[in-house]
């Protein structure tokens, strides 16, 4: 007779809120959570046209002292930059044109693993949850309409035991 499978664990999560307010801030956020990040690691970046998920990404892209300068995906889909030192290599994807889910993702055909590197994903919300259970969310939100205010409310949210006590509260000092 089958044992009943175990009940899945539930998401842990954790959430840290906080304010920039100049794309230098936000590229600046990105080198602190580099620190923070490690082989493995999935972020998903969700936010309006032009509220800063670029910018975060190249201050990621800094702070793991990776090759080549990060700018958006857009029209090739993801850029693959190796590192320089003996960190992980930084995939950027921007998943905006992508209509399908995972499946499209796989093919890519990236020359690196989740497992080998740190992947950020600009608008993959949707797309690319299956990936991992244990993944970095963040929502940069951003006053729309004709405005030139640079305020943007970023929310990063981990999800999975890899973000428990991961430190994303140390980023809001």
């Amino acid at each position: 007779m089958e044992r009943p499978a175990a009940p899945a664990a539930p998401h842990r999560s954790t959430e840290t809120r906080l304010t920039v307010t100049s794309p230098e801030q936000m590229r600046e956020l990105g080198r602190r959570l580099a620190a923070l990040l490690r082989a493995g690691d999935l972020v998903m970046l969700t936010g309006e046209l032009g509220a800063g998920k670029t910018t975060l990404t190249r201050g990621l892209g800094e702070g793991l002292g990776v090759r080549g300068a990060v700018t958006s995906p857009t029209f090739v889909i993801a850029r693959v930059h190796p590192s320089l030192g003996d960190g992980p290599p930084l995939v950027h994807v921007d998943a905006y044109r992508l209509s399908g889910g995972l499946d499209e993702m796989e093919d890519l055909d990236l020359d690196v693993s989740l497992s080998d590197s740190v992947i950020v994903v600009e608008w993959g919300e949707g797309k690319v949850e299956e990936l991992t259970e244990d993944r970095l969310q963040i929502v940069i939100h951003r006053a729309v309409g004709d405005t030139t205010d640079e305020v943007r409310h970023v929310t990063l949210t981990g999800l999975g035991e890899r973000w428990s006590g991961a430190g994303l509260d140390t980023l809001s000092g």
